[in-house]
């Protein structure tokens, strides 16, 4: 983990907080003296930093991938849900009842700092898989719960989520054509292109069994968006906080058990530990239902988004490239 101290003489940098900001943001939130600001250098949307404070240990969020009024309602939920006795960090509100401070052009959210570790999906034992399974139903009945009050009502079907075979092919050459331009290629330039032509081999491979884009069967309603393992803390075999609550939607529910189980338990080469899918699945069944062909279908989307995934060369690529028109991060001209 990387860590910057921030120091009253400091001046404001790219990696840390406004250093004026911090005083206001301790009065604003009831914190105390922040004797210690750490950047964590692991989020890639928002900008986050550990407060070693005179009240304990905080979250500062610095909003820079969500709205700061979705942030709010976000943090409405949270309070909910962690009313519903889940582990969610509920966030610290300002002396006015504030969930989100602004300062200057600045939005900053608080939390109380939550303890344990990252661990892999494939690294958990199968008892603590099936547990998690069945958290992530929890999670979804206590959002639905809040469906026509914090949140909007999840009234309409949504579409069920697809990746144009053709669309995705398009975007691959745009990419390619970023990596032509560059002209001291890297390893990493080298090995993206190699991959890049794979993936347009298998999508090409692929194109005639592609599901179409209709109302996604079964069961739908408002879901996290991102149960990836580094939104999971854990501690003693058991989840201590679900972070990381910037994606909420209104999805198909077996679209957000697929995409968890294929982020949770796939290895680095493309395999996936079918024992612990199955103990998940097995899991979320003990508290929701969910019909095999719906999740069936789920898993078959799921497929075609993951072969157009470039989501680390849309974010790498654009920024080797001198062309301008690649400057942007969807590779779009």
């Amino acid at each position: 983990m990387t860590v910057h101290e921030v120091s009253e003489s400091e001046s404001a940098t790219p990696s840390g907080p406004e250093v004026e900001d911090l005083p206001l943001l301790a009065e604003a939130f009831g914190l105390g003296e922040v004797q210690r600001a750490a950047f964590l250098a692991e989020g890639i949307m928002n900008r986050n930093w550990r407060l070693e404070t005179a009240a304990g240990p905080y979250a500062l969020k610095l909003l820079c991938d969500v709205p700061a009024d979705v942030a709010r309602r976000n943090a409405d939920v949270l309070t909910g849900v962690a009313a519903a006795g889940l582990p969610v960090c509920s966030p610290v509100r300002t002396r006015d009842g504030q969930s989100v401070l602004q300062l200057g052009s600045r939005n900053y959210l608080v939390s109380p700092w939550a303890t344990g570790s990252h661990r892999e999906g494939t690294e958990l034992a199968l008892a603590e898989v099936e547990s998690f399974g069945a958290l992530v139903a929890a999670i979804h009945d206590a959002l639905h719960s809040q469906s026509g009050m914090t949140l909007p009502p999840a009234d309409r079907r949504p579409w069920a989520k697809v990746t144009n075979p053709e669309a995705a092919i398009a975007k691959a050459d745009r990419l390619l054509a970023s990596i032509a331009s560059i002209g001291d290629p890297t390893a990493f330039d080298d090995l993206a292109r190699d991959l890049l032509e794979e993936r347009k081999i298998l999508i090409d491979k692929h194109r005639m069994g592609a599901p179409a884009a209709v109302e996604a069967p079964g069961p739908f309603g408002w879901t996290h968006g991102d149960l990836q393992y580094r939104n999971i803390l854990r501690e003693g075999g058991a989840v201590t906080a679900v972070l990381d609550w910037d994606r909420i939607a209104v999805k198909p529910l077996g679209e957000e058990v697929a995409r968890t189980a294929q982020v949770q338990f796939g290895g680095e080469h493309g395999s996936l530990d079918l024992e612990r899918v199955a103990a998940f699945v097995a899991g979320y069944r003990t508290v929701r239902t969910l019909p095999a062909a719906d999740l069936a279908d789920a898993v078959d989307r799921r497929s075609t988004v993951v072969e157009a995934h470039v989501r680390l060369l849309d974010l790498r690529v654009p920024l080797r490239s001198r062309r301008p028109w690649a400057r942007r991060a969807d590779g779009a001209e």
